[in-house]
């Protein structure tokens, strides 16, 4: 190395890694998923709000909202996974708020029109036609209807050739932040706030448990040795077992990021 800039620069950095290591250690007090709901707070609807989980996954999400907020809340998801929350439901009643479930898809979603007050929709438009789904988020929604998109989407840092590799690898497509905005208004809603959570969520995870380390060192394995592992389980399943180790890791290095927004219907 000849530069005098760079070395000069090097040579400060040894002064000062020590340091910067001890900062580093440091908690950055990461936002977790409990973040969306501090946003649904923050529409201030009361309880008794008629709300739709779009893409409710087992239902988790749903029985929060209605416990914390007291809504009524229709939990839909083309696959009824929901038995765990039933028992719950079953086992201690909610004092306040309600909470059912219906098979459904964002294509059609089984909701009247102009009958929601919030749409709530975490980690699952990108498997629906998000033009489709936003059109069907504005026919349900009533005048003044607020709704919380989230999902991890491809970052800043991903390229577009790395970002189509990794959707082959997860049998999915490629989606960045601007995508979700352009759907959402072209369908006559009105993108509200937009909350770039990056890595946050992984952090947090990595603080609580280690579990993105964990995958880190699952990836290695999966990428030195890929015949001994494609032997066993098959080239699809090993390509999903890559794609979803990479996907820890990626949102901690910024090629993916969480990404929320909020909308209206005007």
């Amino acid at each position: 190395m000849s530069d005098p800039y760079a070395l000069a620069v090097h040579r400060s950095f040894d002064e000062i890694e020590p340091q910067f290591h001890a900062a580093l250690e440091t908690s950055l007090d990461p936002n977790g998923p409990d973040a969306l709901f501090d946003v649904v707070a923050g529409f201030a609807l009361g309880p008794g709000a008629m709300v739709l989980d779009a893409g409710c996954g087992r239902g988790r999400q749903a029985l929060e909202l209605a416990l914390r907020f007291g809504f009524d809340v229709l939990g839909v998801d083309p696959i009824d996974r929901h038995g765990p929350v039933d028992q719950e439901l079953a086992a201690r009643p909610l004092s306040r708020g309600s909470l059912r479930f219906a098979e459904g898809r964002f294509e059609r979603l089984p909701v009247e029109d102009s009958s929601v007050d919030l749409i709530f929709c975490r980690d699952s438009i990108m498997f629906a036609d998000v033009d489709v789904a936003a059109a069907e988020f504005h026919r349900v929604l009533r005048t003044g209807g607020r709704g919380l998109v989230y999902l991890v989407l491809t970052g800043p840092l991903m390229s577009d050739v790395e970002a189509e590799h990794f959707a082959r690898l997860m049998r999915g497509r490629t989606l960045r932040p601007v995508d979700i905005d352009a759907a959402l208004e072209r369908n006559g809603l009105t993108v509200d706030q937009r909350i770039d959570y990056g890595g946050e969520w992984a952090e947090r995870s990595q603080e609580q448990d280690g579990s993105p380390g964990q995958r880190l060192l699952l990836a290695s394995r999966l990428l030195r040795r890929p015949e001994r592992y494609i032997r066993q389980f098959g080239q699809d399943h090993y390509d999903i077992m890559l794609g979803d180790c990479l996907w820890h890791v990626y949102r901690m290095i910024g090629k993916l990021t969480g990404y929320a927004c909020t909308f209206t219907r005007q």
